[in-house]
């Protein structure tokens, strides 16, 4: 019986032509509009070799470029951590069965997912020491900021996730006596993370890509290390940011594929049959007293 989906027709030949006809039309327009980029900045002599000569030098990467990447990802690792840690368990709260704690919690989500992430991390570092009495550091500002909002994107992502899972499942693990934290913890968390694996990624990406916003309060991450203040000293604005974007590209594509790798991994995993499984089968299908039944000779 075929497989294949009834909700899609496979082209016939006029549609593949037109089809082939839009793809070669599109890659010339990307051409084009890369050949016309390139030109606006040959012309305005962004290309110089003058520009690009300080990536050249090992100064420009021990004093800014790689500083402000160590601390991009300093911040982003511990906001990555906390971010997953405050979504499970607002998540978890959002699906108790305690109006005390899914309220509250739903309320905590909805608020950090509306307020922009620029606008906490600002307040938490400047109107957060009015109620500490105390300041706080640019890196803290960024993590609590890149921490509260990301972690609320990731709880509805969790409880979705949670959602999706058979209901079956749980009432088989109520039925041998589980308590709804050891179903929690045992069977619906693993499989959400499991199944919401793109989207858990495609967050962290984007906390990756927000730890940029830390300019606001002068935390010295790749783009005010690497970009504004080596423009600064060099003059090479334009060079700087592509070499930064460069490296963006780079770590982000890192992550997705360690996250590729992590499901196909699990997935083997799960699929995977122990040894064991034969010999027992085996064993169950011989008859009662031990015997065993011969074949017919012949």
């Amino acid at each position: 019986m075929s497989t294949s989906s009834v909700l899609y027709d496979h082209p016939g030949p006029r549609a593949r032509i037109r089809n082939n006809v839009l793809s070669v039309v599109f890659g010339v327009g990307v051409v084009a509009l890369l050949w016309w980029v390139y030109s606006k900045f040959d012309a305005a002599g962004q290309w110089e070799a003058v520009l690009w000569k300080p990536f050249t030098e090992p100064a420009t990467w021990t004093q800014f470029i790689l500083p402000g990447l160590w601390a991009t990802l300093k911040a982003a690792a511990v906001g990555m951590v906390l971010s997953l840690v405050f979504g499970i368990v607002f998540a978890v709260g959002r699906l108790s069965d305690h109006w005390w704690i899914k309220v509250p919690a739903g309320a905590v989500v909805e608020f950090f997912r509306a307020v922009p992430l620029l606008l906490m991390i600002f307040f938490v570092f400047y109107g957060v020491p009015f109620l500490i009495q105390g300041p706080v550091s640019a890196f803290w500002a960024v993590v609590v900021g890149l921490t509260l909002y990301n972690g609320s994107v990731l709880a509805e992502a969790f409880r979705a996730g949670i959602r999706s899972v058979p209901g079956g499942q749980s009432e088989a693990a109520y039925a041998i006596g589980m308590r709804k934290s050891q179903v929690m913890q045992l069977i619906l968390i693993p499989q959400a993370a499991r199944a919401m694996l793109p989207i858990i990624v495609s967050q962290l990406v984007v906390l990756l890509k927000d730890t940029a916003l830390g300019y606001i309060v002068a935390y010295p991450e790749l783009l005010q290390r690497g970009v504004n203040d080596l423009a600064a000293n060099k003059g090479n604005i334009v060079a700087a940011a592509m070499v930064a974007a460069a490296i963006y590209i780079v770590i982000n594509s890192l992550l997705t594929a360690l996250a590729g790798w992590l499901d196909r991994r699990s997935r083997t995993r799960g699929l995977r049959v122990p040894r064991q499984t034969r010999p027992a089968a085996a064993a169950d299908s011989t008859p009662e007293g031990g015997a065993t039944v011969s074949e017919p000779q012949g």
